[in-house]
């Protein structure tokens, strides 16, 4: 039977993924730190939703290896897919950038998203620090989807317009989520898109452009928007292996 840990920060994710896996039988411990007690650590069938600034020290202590995708992923995408210039920099490079752009650290949130004059970007970071720095583009909808095996398992419209959704309780009309499958779908069947087996897609439509990726997340740790969240745990589960 698997085990869902979770962190101890509450949320509306982690409390639906509770609901979700009890109803399934799973266990469910919700960690009081991020220290790992003793009684834990010799659990095997382990499924982790938890913050990446602690997820590497939890699968450390469970034995675990974490699926997470190559800071190159984007750059290395195929252009139809990408819709705008993307590269990989230095911090450095980019405070030096003569035009604002697009902003973030490949695979994590250690400063916020967004387009930056480079001498707005944060100072309290070394200059060595890899950063994705990207053309400036308007996205009019932006979705997640869950994806196992190169599979959409679920998915919920996030930003509208650069908007949260959660207000608007994530809701989409048929003909926009028609839209978005097929071309997730076109996107998933292209052996030049590397995804490991549980994967977490972000895409969107870009005005005047069409659709395209906007990332790819680690599911061990993605939001889960207004996605089923059965199907969320079917893809987590293989979201981290055994590190033998």
């Amino acid at each position: 039977m698997p085990t869902l840990i979770l962190s101890p920060r509450y949320t509306d994710d982690t409390q639906a993924l509770w609901r979700a896996a009890t109803a399934a039988g799973w266990q469910v411990e919700r960690l009081a730190g991020w220290r790992v007690p003793p009684h834990l650590r010799e659990r095997r069938d382990v499924v982790l939703h938890v913050e990446a600034l602690f997820a590497p020290m939890l699968a450390e202590a469970f034995g675990l290896a974490l699926s997470s995708p190559p800071e190159d992923w984007l750059v290395r995408l195929p252009a139809e897919y990408r819709r705008r210039e993307i590269r990989l920099a230095t911090l450095g490079e980019a405070r030096s950038l003569a035009a604002p752009a697009f902003v973030k650290p490949p695979n994590d949130k250690s400063f916020p998203a967004a387009v930056y004059a480079g001498g707005d970007l944060p100072r309290d970071y070394d200059d060595a620090m890899t950063v994705l720095v990207s053309e400036i583009v308007a996205w009019e909808q932006e979705y997640r989807c869950f994806v196992l095996d190169r599979r959409p398992m679920t998915f919920s419209i996030y930003s509208r317009h650069g908007e949260p959704q959660q207000d608007a309780g994530f809701r989409s009309d048929a003909a926009e989520d028609d839209a978005m499958r097929t071309f997730v779908d076109v996107v998933l069947a292209d052996p030049r898109v590397d995804l490991p087996r549980a994967a977490v897609l972000d895409v969107g439509l870009i005005a005047g452009r069409g659709w395209a990726c906007v990332e790819q997340n680690a599911a061990w740790g993605a939001g889960i928007y207004g996605c089923d969240p059965r199907s969320v745990l079917e893809v987590i589960r293989h979201a981290v292996m055994p590190r033998d």
